[in-house]
């Protein structure tokens, strides 16, 4: 069950630093119909309801040639989500993980991430099923679907090589 303000046991909270590293630019905003993290589903679903990708100037001119594609890998920003918790208990049983071995929205950078299905471009947004965030959200960045492209090169000498256990 989602939380709103809520410390469970055996979570941990961490004093957050002073200021960011970096800096992002919202490319734009997302619509969906869900306006609550109480009602917003845990993951998107491709059968799911078809949400907009509204992208503002001057970054709506990137859109160019994204209709040739079916999927999508969309980032966005949770804007609503906790920072700092380094561990959670997400069922609620005290048993208590590393945030970064959780598929959490609660994260010290809380970038959200799906695979959508590109229903049709109209413009400057992009109709979309699959996702899994509130109406509002700030968009991050857009790109065509990773797994649809092979490696541009063959391993290499040199390359980093992962020695066998």
């Amino acid at each position: 069950m989602v939380r709103l303000n809520e410390i469970r046991d055996g979570e941990l909270a961490v004093e957050l630093p002073r200021r960011p590293d970096a800096g992002l630019f919202f490319i734009g905003h997302i619509r969906t119909s869900w306006t609550s993290r109480l009602e917003c589903p845990r993951q998107g679903r491709l059968d799911g309801p078809t949400c907009r990708l509204e992208v503002g100037a001057p970054w709506h001119l990137g859109l160019d040639g994204i209709e040739a594609f079916e999927r999508l890998e969309v980032l966005y920003w949770l804007h609503e989500s906790w920072r700092d918790l380094a561990r959670q208990s997400p069922r609620n049983d005290g048993m208590a993980r590393g945030v970064f071995s959780l598929r959490t929205p609660a994260r010290p950078n809380p970038i959200g991430t799906s695979i959508v299905q590109l229903v049709r471009v109209e413009g400057p947004v992009l109709l979309v099923r699959g996702l899994d965030c509130l109406d509002g959200t700030p968009l991050i960045d857009v790109k065509p679907d990773r797994t649809l492209f092979e490696p541009l090169a063959p391993p290499q000498a040199g390359d980093f090589q992962v020695a066998d256990a």
